[in-house]
């Protein structure tokens, strides 16, 4: 897949104070998103998220998509 992740999302989450207990906890993320965000630098090899994970990941980061990934050309 040509688009990949510019930084580990998890860690980005937990420095604004977002860990994966609270992200369950709250319901902001599900498990499979968050297991796949676990594994961010395979995650261009098509283990995608859903834009509604996305849009969420978004509103807590307080950033936008393009902030989060990055086209790259095969």
């Amino acid at each position: 897949m040509p688009l990949r992740l510019k930084f580990n999302i998890l860690e980005k989450l937990k420095e604004k104070g977002y860990t994966t207990y609270r992200i369950r906890k709250d319901e902001l993320l599900n498990d499979s998103t968050v297991s796949k965000l676990r594994k961010w630098e395979n995650w261009e090899e098509g283990k995608g998220i859903s834009w509604a994970s996305i849009a969420t990941v978004c509103k807590l980061l307080n950033c936008q998509p393009g902030d989060l990934m990055e086209y790259v050309p095969d």
